[in-house]
């Protein structure tokens, strides 16, 4: 894996991580994901994920075979042993009040994505169970726009299913760039299809 800005996934850990993470996981949720197929085998791209839960995340992340960088709350960071943590799974440090005051990470998210990583933005910005919250078009226009790579909403959806809960992890189509668009539309283009994906 290539450099970016410094920033690079301990791929030991990650594997180990990711391992432990899938037993442990499995006590609790029986994961569903459709439309890998969707997923680009090389090269960057964005995924526009629905926010429900924390699990959200290492979800996701067995559900790719890929590993995914990802903006994190800048509150994960705040003691050394968790930002080294988060930092070496691919975590990306945003301070959601003040994006700008973050501009480090933003330069470190557009670098990744020049590079050919995948990157996971959260377009709500908070959880929202079982409801659609507002989407934040900050990134998109500091992130996407620079690169113009793929974005692709996903849908993720949690139910009751014996003991365990069921998690529908959905990736949808890539929402096509037109030059004329505004990111406003893509995000838009973008929670329209997070939504019909989670079913909501």
């Amino acid at each position: 894996m290539q450099r970016a800005s410094g920033h690079k996934i301990n791929l030991g850990l990650y594997r180990i991580t990711k391992a432990a993470a899938r037993m442990f996981l499995a006590l609790f949720f029986e994961i569903h994901a459709e439309g890998r197929e969707n997923l680009p085998q090389r090269g960057s791209f964005i995924l526009l994920p629905k926010h429900q839960r924390w699990e959200d995340i290492p979800l996701l992340g067995l559900a790719v075979s890929r590993p995914l960088y990802y903006v994190a709350k800048i509150e994960l960071f705040r003691s050394p042993l968790s930002s080294w943590f988060v930092s070496s799974l691919g975590g990306i440090p945003l301070d959601r009040q003040r994006p700008l005051a973050t501009r480090k990470s933003i330069r470190t998210m557009v670098d990744l994505l020049r590079r050919g990583e995948g990157l996971v933005i959260f377009p709500e910005g908070t959880y929202y169970r079982n409801r659609m919250g507002s989407g934040h078009v900050g990134l998109i226009r500091l992130t996407a726009c620079q690169v113009r790579v793929p974005l692709i909403p996903v849908g993720i959806r949690y139910s009751r299913e014996g003991l365990r809960r069921r998690v529908d992890i959905r990736f949808g189509h890539t929402i096509p760039w037109e030059s004329s668009d505004r990111p406003e539309v893509f995000l838009a283009s973008a929670m329209q299809g997070i939504r019909a994906l989670t079913g909501l």
